[in-house]
């Protein structure tokens, strides 16, 4: 099978020759766009193009998708997608046989182990320390010796009970914690305690840790917010590896300086970037890395292997990995 690949997610050097490499071995035919882009938070920019293609690869812009009917498969180089999550969208990939694939899977390995890593920073009171080394240099041995926590054996809430999530599960259970998660509809068959979104009241009081993997969604914007953190027990912790969208930043520094949530760490905001005077950089409870969570120095071969492993059984007429639509 003949196949012409378009493509517009610009590959750093090493990453790009395996996938043209790996495409070629494949017989496949590539057509790089002249609009390429390293960001793919932004949409892709309209490529003539994009009409020869049989799958589109990276961001294409969603109206050149909806527009051309050869495209017989849409391989989406993040995990989120919330540009594509609509209806019309999704009627019209449908409605002509069009597949959706993200790449959630490349990037729940190294969110799920940026999430633990924070979690562990605070349970052991890290900053404070990375801090006193940098500064004062004190050796307040009798104070911290008592003052810290373990992770085993605590509650674990995680909001968006996805790839992530499942992966954060597998790496908490050495501690064995108890793990709640959160779908919007539950399907029954999760290994663990799920409740659906709309009884995560019921919840949040038992959580010593709070992680949030919710993806942008029109139900999601600001899901994190002034109820929210009040429900949460008093000094618990706060994690966001989602979307910055999902969490209400106001509400989430009113509940940090009134001691309500006590510590959070965020690796996704809104917005991106977070300007240098926005007052959680100033605030010691808050942590922040920016967007780092699914980052790894492999990341663009992770991707292209997993892409060009689903162009072979796409070839091979096998169910794609990591289907949305």
């Amino acid at each position: 099978m003949s196949l012409t690949v378009w493509a517009n997610h610009e590959l750093r050097p090493g990453a790009r020759e395996l996938f043209y490499d790996s495409l070629a071995r494949l017989g496949c035919r590539v057509i790089q766009s002249a609009k390429s882009s390293r960001s793919v938070l932004t949409e892709g920019e309209s490529d003539p193009a994009l009409a020869e293609a049989d799958i589109a690869y990276g961001q294409p812009p969603l109206r050149d998708a909806v527009a051309n009917p050869k495209l017989r498969w849409i391989a989406l180089s993040t995990a989120g997608y919330a540009r594509y999550d609509n209806d019309g969208f999704r009627a019209a990939m449908r409605a002509r046989g069009t597949v959706v694939t993200n790449a959630s899977s490349v990037f729940a390995g190294p969110c799920a182990e940026h999430a633990l890593a924070m979690m562990m920073c605070f349970t052991r009171e890290l900053p404070r320390y990375i801090l006193n080394k940098a500064g004062p240099r004190e050796w307040n041995y009798a104070e911290g010796r008592y003052s810290l926590e373990t992770l085993a054996g605590k509650t674990v809430v995680i909001l968006g009970y996805g790839a992530i999530g499942q992966r954060l599960n597998g790496l908490l259970a050495p501690f064995r914690c108890r793990v709640i998660g959160v779908r919007r509809q539950p399907r029954g068959d999760e290994e663990i305690e799920v409740v659906p979104e709309a009884e995560v009241a019921t919840v949040l009081p038992l959580a010593d840790h709070i992680v949030n993997c919710l993806p942008d969604t029109p139900a999601s914007p600001r899901f994190c917010g002034g109820a929210f953190f009040a429900q949460m027990r008093r000094g618990a912790c706060f994690y966001n590896i989602g979307r910055g969208s999902t969490v209400d930043h106001a509400a989430l520094l009113r509940a940090l300086q009134g001691g309500q949530v006590a510590g959070a760490f965020l690796d996704a905001l809104d917005p991106e970037p977070l300007p240098p005077e926005h007052p959680l950089w100033a605030e010691p409870r808050c942590q922040i890395t920016p967007h780092l969570a699914g980052g790894h120095r492999a990341q663009d071969e992770s991707l292209v292997r997993h892409f060009t492993g689903n162009v072979q059984r796409f070839i091979g007429g096998l169910p794609l990995l990591d289907r949305v639509i």
